[in-house]
């Protein structure tokens, strides 16, 4: 044989070994921000009960988002109020008050990240403070539950495309989710299932390598007493569904022992780094 020849052949048998050997890809770095989307001065917090549990009694929601770096790819989960809600007076008397003082674009250019950088926006319904500000990242490709997808698709009441309009009539990338979904195919940021309030609606579960998992509500539970007694919204579209979902939510937190965030309850979402500050 010549020494050719042999060096093909040993070249040929060492390539599968070295194929097996080969280390495997880390997990990519994941890194989630706290946002400020605004808040709802809430008048009548029986707007929360169907078994009117507050009668006589207010609270101060806020309405937070979520910027999530996965390596170099950027998701936002939840867009909050629209921008035009900023300066708008805050009623002492309206069931529910929107409130907003920034934008998330004010607060993503603090840290650097452009719009166009935002691969993907998940909204956990499509409720108006959910969806407020998501037509600011139209190349972004939308995760939505499907069956708040299709009720959009139906114009069934409650609903409204409007603020969703570049993937409703428009040119942009929508994918309709059904279950749950790993985003990224690696078990750091799922998407979670929890229909109830919407027939669509979805929490998020977000792997961090030194904090541990961190479960984002969407509107599973809207603020800590309401979560804890189990407690209903008359709006929610099927009650049986909605305390389906919480026990669900509840035993995920448990088992995973993660961070539970119910993003309209100031003192959870506290428990996340103050922005620009971020957990990892």
């Amino acid at each position: 044989m010549s020494l050719r020849i042999a060096a093909i052949a040993a070249l040929a048998l060492a390539a599968p070994v070295a194929a097996q050997t080969a280390p495997a890809p880390g997990p990519a770095d994941v890194e989630l921000w706290r946002l400020d989307c605004g808040g709802v001065q809430v008048n009548d917090l029986n707007a929360f009960s169907d078994t009117l549990a507050y009668t006589g009694r207010t609270k101060r929601l806020v309405a937070s988002c979520y910027l999530i770096r996965h390596g170099g790819d950027y998701m936002l989960w939840d867009a909050g109020l629209p921008e035009a809600t900023i300066g708008a007076p805050v009623s002492k008397t309206d069931a529910m008050s929107p409130v907003l003082t920034t934008t998330i674009k004010r607060q993503l250019a603090q840290i650097g990240v452009a719009p166009e950088k935002i691969g993907r926006i998940g909204i956990s319904h499509y409720h108006f403070d959910h969806t407020g500000q998501a037509t600011g990242f139209p190349g972004a490709t939308l995760l939505i539950g499907k069956g708040d997808f299709d009720a959009l698709k139906a114009g069934k009441p409650g609903t409204s495309t409007e603020p969703l309009r570049p993937w409703f009539g428009g040119a942009g990338k929508s994918e309709p989710v059904e279950g749950d979904k790993d985003v990224f195919g690696d078990g750091s940021v799922t998407m979670l299932t929890m229909p109830g309030h919407t027939p669509g609606h979805h929490a998020l579960l977000v792997r961090l390598k030194g904090r541990g998992p961190v479960l984002l509500s969407g509107d599973t539970a809207h603020f800590r007493e309401n979560y804890d007694s189990n407690g209903v919204p008359p709006f929610n579209v099927d009650r049986a569904q909605s305390l389906a979902s919480l026990a669900r939510f509840k035993a995920l937190a448990g088992n995973a022992k993660a961070t539970v965030i119910l993003q309209h309850e100031a003192a959870d979402v506290a428990k996340l780094p103050a922005f620009p500050a971020s957990a990892r």
